[in-house]
């Protein structure tokens, strides 16, 4: 990257570190393995009280995101968590 260029750190669907000049517009949490919204209330609350920033994790898109082995956030993606969870049932 350029000098004087902002870069972000991503993720990559091999869980490998990269640096983008894009953020990224998926967060996640690396230990938990899921992913979502950057404005997720229950990652906003969890970073609030101290905890979650130590494994944040940001991604380019959400197909970075499960192509990684995350899986999406019953909280602010409830209808891609529905669709993970009848998948994950029927395996």
């Amino acid at each position: 990257m350029g000098e004087g260029t902002k870069t972000y750190k991503l993720l990559g669907p091999d869980r490998k570190v990269y640096e983008s000049s894009t953020p990224g517009i998926i967060g996640g949490h690396r230990k938990g393995k899921i992913y979502g919204r950057l404005d997720c209330p229950a990652a906003l609350r969890a970073i609030a009280k101290g905890g979650y920033v130590t494994q944040r994790v940001f991604f380019a898109d959400e197909a970075t995101a499960i192509e990684a082995g995350f899986r999406p956030c019953g909280v602010c993606m409830p209808r891609e968590y529905a669709v993970w969870k009848r998948q994950k049932d029927t395996l």
